[in-house]
C-alpha cells in the first residue's frame, strides 16, 4: 500500500490564515451575547433536536441475538429497527 503525499496548502482568498493580530482581536463566543447560548454545551454533547425522531426504550434481548447484531458493526441498532419495522409490516420512513 503506497502512502499518498499531502497536498501543499493553497491560499484561500475568502478564508485566509489567521495572523497573531487576528487572534488578538478575536472575541470568545461567550463574550458575544447573541451567541453565548452556543457555549453552554459540554464537549461531545448534542444540541437539542428540532423534532425528536426516535424514542429511547429499554429492551431485553437474548444474548445471541444481541451478539449477532453487534457483530455486524456500526449501525447495528438501526438494523434492528429496520428488521422490527419489516416484521411488523410497517412502511419505511423516508
Amino acid at each position: 500500500m503506497t502512502k499518498r503525499k499531502a497536498r501543499p496548502a493553497t491560499a484561500d482568498k475568502e478564508n485566509p490564515n489567521w495572523t497573531a493580530t487576528d487572534f488578538a482581536k478575536a472575541k470568545r463566543v461567550e463574550d458575544i451575547p447573541e451567541l453565548a447560548h452556543l457555549s453552554k454545551r459540554r464537549p461531545g454533547e448534542r444540541g437539542p433536536q428540532k423534532a425528536p425522531t426516535k424514542q429511547a426504550v429499554k429492551l431485553r434481548l437474548d444474548p445471541d441475538v444481541l451478539a449477532h447484531y453487534r457483530n455486524t458493526g456500526p449501525g447495528w441498532q438501526t438494523r434492528i429497527n429496520a428488521d422490527l419495522r419489516r416484521s411488523a409490516k410497517l412502511k419505511a420512513k423516508a
